[in-house]
């Protein structure tokens, strides 16, 4: 297996590509952190706003101006957590904490983009966006066919000029174009998207040899769904027969039941809107919500509610189709 994967819903995307066992491709912050100690900076958040020039700082330090962006320095699990707009001084002054920063509230189209990178240089771009709901949700995410050149333009310079002797994969998001986060990593949710096995052992070359061969000449645009139910309730896996009857109908590439059955949900880093169940990559939009929809039925049928919680078992979960 060359792909150090975490989540085993995610494996079936790297089964059966041959690898050196010497060949470590991560997928996780963490092992990134530990394989990229020269590199490991990009996880800083001051950090990569400062080699941008923002006006930035930490907690402690007034900001110039308001509104502001505060985060923590570091978030390597939880995604978005602790992170707000504050608007005002007195708003700044009421929620200080320990280890997180300020820095300008972009504005513009937020975009998650993975880069194939040979010695700082950018060798294959792919482009994300997502459909957001409330409590840190998303509908679902558009992989994009199309170039984003501004995005390309201005990450493919930070590149050379900040890890100028990196090579594998770097993921960013950015807002209006400017980078807020940076991974040694890419996106593991849609390697199939991607370019499937051709993409997966071109992904595997670049760390073994490091060069990058991938014809992307038919790159078309994909879709992944996302199906949330409700915290507080002990999900069961669907049975398999159903999840494969899902993955074969038209136009769709996968699906993921993405979370552990055999754990309590606590201990599964979820947005606070929702616990997520399970995500269909597609080609279609509308066939990856009808895949939505058989799963979600399956789940609803199922759930149960967790010893000494109470809470209403028969909602149904969100992110289906009504």
């Amino acid at each position: 297996m060359p792909i150090c994967e975490a989540d085993p819903w995610r494996l079936q995307y790297f089964e059966g590509v041959a690898c050196p066992e010497e060949v470590r491709v991560p997928t996780e912050d963490g092992d990134a952190w530990a394989w990229y100690p020269d590199y490991k900076w990009v996880y800083n958040k001051l950090a990569v706003a400062e080699s941008q020039g923002f006006v930035c700082g930490p907690h402690g330090l007034m900001p110039p101006q308001f509104p502001v962006f505060s985060k923590p320095v570091f978030n390597m699990r939880g995604m978005g957590i602790g992170s707000r707009v504050l608007r005002t001084p007195g708003e700044y002054r009421a929620n200080q904490r320990p280890g997180h920063i300020w820095m300008p509230l972009l504005e513009g189209e937020h975009i998650s983009s993975d880069v194939a990178v040979v010695k700082g240089e950018a060798r294959w771009w792919r482009h994300t966006y997502g459909l957001p709901l409330p409590g840190g949700m998303f509908d679902y995410w558009v992989v994009l066919a199309e170039a984003k050149p501004e995005i390309e333009a201005y990450c493919g310079q930070w590149l050379a000029r900040n890890l100028s002797n990196y090579t594998g994969m770097v993921n960013f998001e950015t807002i209006g174009a400017k980078i807020i986060e940076v991974h040694l990593r890419f996106a593991d949710q849609w390697p199939d998207l991607y370019g499937g096995r051709p993409w997966v052992e071109a992904l595997v070359k670049l760390y073994q040899d490091g060069s990058w061969d991938f014809d992307d000449s038919d790159r078309r645009e994909g879709y992944s769904v996302v199906l949330f139910g409700g915290h507080g309730l002990q999900y069961h896996h669907p049975p398999q027969d159903l999840v494969e009857e899902v993955r074969a109908l038209p136009d769709v590439t996968s699906v993921q039941i993405t979370f552990h059955e055999d754990r309590p949900p606590a201990q599964h880093a979820m947005p606070p809107g929702g616990f997520r169940l399970a995500i269909v990559n597609c080609w279609d939009l509308e066939a990856g919500r009808r895949a939505r929809e058989k799963l979600a039925l399956s789940f609803w049928s199922t759930q149960q509610l967790r010893p000494g919680r109470r809470r209403k078992a028969a909602a149904q979960p969100a992110g289906s189709d009504d």
